[in-house]
């Protein structure tokens, strides 16, 4: 265990953590530094939650020691014991301290899921006061939910880790302004093509083979799927499930019942509801309603899924990836998403429009269009205008990949690139 301790905690030296992308939700947690509360970060596998951590001790290695901070990954096999039995974490605890000569007062403890009954031990420790901050990762959206939730109640406060925003990577690239966008048009445009193929886990787009994105793409696809849904939720029939599974991300974007799929892969509607319901939790399927301002309406229509990264698109369906429309339409909900914009629904009643989104009290539509053209542009406009007159929104925005910003009549284009700055506009 104590080869363990060391390898998981450099920061015991007293140096930083090197090589990490800068992540915009850091500030959000530093704002919470001195609060009791558990911090909670909650993502897809591979996300950057792990990298958050490192982060967050940078940040206290400016006036802290190293020492003081412990960080548990729980994915290591070396830690199975505490699986089955959560207590074991204080032995843990106490070999760091031998190992440290000091006391720990920052506990990260990472991918918590792994271990049985774990927000028994947090509730504990919290109520205990030992430590002055203690944060917590999972992989599964379920980590909040039913008696977690109760357990914890009033104790945590929840975040949510994604793939990097394309700010974040712009940021990387030191392209922080109007003038330097303008002045790397080109190289905003190949990352934009990129991530659109590739997607932006952070180590996928820090690698520059395609053959390596490619390889490490399968190995979070397959470990996302076995992992966090298939060993997660207990599923028995693998091979349905990853058909179900193949089916749903050839077809996003798409309206569906579950009883459509329910035929299409020779299932039923209970089990097709059970899967969903795997994919969703382990954050890899985003699924949204139709717009209706009767809920009980939105609940009965038709669905339409997305996946939370591209690259897990390219890997997972040959066919998909043919389609650039669709491709564009997930990239686009995915920067919305990670902009901060959760109440998201699409529109098909007597129009068609790509998004819906609710914003506190305000409504706001975007139709996505990967190239505007002649061809096209009288066809997209009429689908976003009829659905913002029927109603009744003052706000919209057509997102092409590739399109100087110019003002329509009732609606702006905003080339992909842009769309941050929507949420300028609405602030």
């Amino acid at each position: 265990m104590e080869t363990t301790l060391i390898n998981q905690n450099k920061h015991w030296t007293g140096k930083k953590y090197a090589g990490l992308i800068n992540r915009q939700l850091l500030q959000r947690l530093l704002l919470h530094k001195n609060t009791k509360e558990v911090q909670i970060l909650l993502g897809i596998r591979r996300s950057g939650k792990s990298t958050m951590f490192k982060l967050f001790i940078n940040e206290l290695l400016k006036n802290k020691s190293g020492k003081t901070v412990l960080y548990i990954n729980f994915d290591d096999p070396n830690y199975y014991e505490t699986w089955k039995n959560a207590s074991l974490i204080y032995r843990i605890i106490e070999g760091a301290e031998k190992i440290t000569s000091g006391k720990i007062q920052y506990l990260f403890l990472d991918e918590i899921q792994n271990v049985d009954a774990w927000e028994k031990f947090v509730k504990s420790i919290y109520d205990s006061g030992v430590f002055k901050k203690i944060f917590v990762t999972g992989s599964n959206s379920s980590l909040l939910e039913g008696d977690y939730t109760k357990m914890l109640s009033g104790r945590y406060i929840a975040h949510y880790v994604y793939p990097l925003s394309f700010d974040e990577i712009k940021s990387f690239e030191k392209i922080n302004n109007q003038i330097s966008l303008l002045q790397n048009k080109s190289k905003v445009m190949v990352l934009s093509e990129n991530i659109l193929q590739y997607g932006s886990f952070p180590e996928i787009f820090k690698q520059k083979k395609q053959q390596v994105k490619e390889d490490i793409l399968n190995s979070y696809f397959e470990t996302i799927l076995l992992k966090d849904c298939i060993a997660s939720k207990n599923i028995r029939d693998i091979r349905t499930f990853k058909e179900f599974t193949i089916y749903l991300i050839s077809n996003l974007a798409t309206p569906y019942s579950y009883n459509s799929i329910a035929k299409a892969i020779g299932s039923n509607d209970g089990t097709i509801k059970d899967y969903f319901a795997s994919l969703s939790d382990a954050f890899l399927i985003y699924e949204i309603n139709q717009f209706s301002f009767k809920f009980k309406e939105q609940i009965k229509s038709n669905k339409k899924a997305y996946c939370i990264d591209n690259g897990l698109i390219h890997i997972a369906s040959e066919k998909f990836s043919a389609n650039s429309g669709k491709i564009f339409e997930n990239l686009v909900f995915n920067e919305l998403i990670k902009l901060g914009f959760n109440q998201i629904y699409y529109y098909s009643d007597n129009a068609e429009c790509d998004f819906i989104v609710k914003q506190n009290r305000t409504l706001m539509a975007f139709q996505v269009c990967f190239e505007l053209n002649a061809g096209n542009i009288d066809r997209e406009r009429s689908g976003i205008e009829k659905a913002m007159k029927q109603l009744g929104i003052t706000i919209g925005y057509i997102i092409t990949m590739d399109k100087p910003s110019i003002k329509t009549n009732k609606n702006e284009v905003i080339p992909f690139w842009e769309l941050e700055k929507i949420v300028k506009l609405v602030i």
